[in-house]
């Protein structure tokens, strides 16, 4: 017997269908449902009781796991449609998304503010927390990706991480000594036989849970994943190799990171270029 949620999804589809909606629509409309109701799940809720709160805060997840002002309006409106289909469209009004204020901003810490972020999670003295962040600012991968590592994606005699992209394509990311090292303080804690990260009653950890311990920190795996990539390319890493690690699909969102850096360094020369002791009377 389905779940009620199950059933009301089917019975939505259907409605779509009925409305003459395309197959590929329809199938991101199921995607994008199941994700909310895997979300709803954690916090007890059900998908046919959502209330407008659960919306918003819904979308404040997806801003916090880095998704794009419109990726995210996207979204919202699968779960607008959804609404009208329950009769219940108030639910989705007055929704406030959060829009980028400048086209290809990148927001990454500086080296001051990572040992900062450091020093505050070793502080807590919670060594699989320590390990993540570690593994986020090092490894550069995405929270998802984090989430659905296994013990078998580490090898600690070869000191590297195997990665699996939505795509199923897999990457190789070396290991810094500091990851490797916080692993092996953490795996003692860690009694299951699959998930590499779990939480207190030894389930797989899930994105929702790891954002919400970064933000006590002020920040998100986003913002950490950047960082990745901008201190690579600040110390002269070649753009093929970010990419590759970093698991872009596009070369072109790599450049971002390229011409961050160049703009900055427009800006310095431009300070001391100006205000030298040759060129000031």
């Amino acid at each position: 017997m389905k779940e009620p949620s199950s059933a009301i999804i089917d019975q939505f589809l259907t409605w779509l269908e009925l409305k003459g909606k395309s197959s590929n629509t329809i199938s991101t409309y199921h995607q994008e449902l199941k994700k909310f109701e895997n979300w709803l799940q954690e916090i007890h809720q059900e998908l046919v009781k959502i209330t407008k709160e659960d919306v918003q805060n819904y979308i404040l997840f997806l801003e916090e796991t880095g998704k794009s002002p419109i990726t995210t309006d996207k979204i919202l409106g699968v779960i607008r449609t959804f609404s009208k289909y329950l009769k219940k469209p108030e639910i989705t009004l007055d929704i406030t998304i959060k829009q980028s204020t400048k086209k290809d901003e990148i927001e990454f810490l500086s080296l001051k503010e990572c040992e900062q972020l450091l020093a505050d999670v070793k502080g807590n003295e919670n060594e699989r927390n320590i390990v993540i962040v570690y593994m986020l600012l090092h490894t550069g991968i995405r929270v998802s990706e984090l989430c659905a590592l296994n013990k078998t994606n580490v090898d600690l005699q070869l000191d590297q991480l195997t990665v699996t992209s939505a795509n199923n394509e897999d990457r190789v990311i070396p290991l810094s000594e500091e990851v490797k090292y916080h692993l092996l303080q953490y795996l003692p804690f860690n009694p299951t036989e699959e998930a590499l990260f779990v939480s207190k009653s030894n389930e797989r950890l899930t994105e929702r849970s790891v954002q919400y311990m970064l933000k006590k920190y002020g920040v998100n795996a986003q913002k950490l994943r950047h960082t990745f990539c901008q201190q690579l390319i600040n110390r002269g890493v070649s753009l093929e190799i970010v990419s590759k690690l970093a698991g872009h699909k596009d070369i072109n969102v790599t450049k971002k990171y390229a011409r961050s850096r160049i703009q900055q360094a427009e800006y310095e020369n431009a300070i001391r270029n100006t205000f030298s002791n040759k060129t000031i009377d």
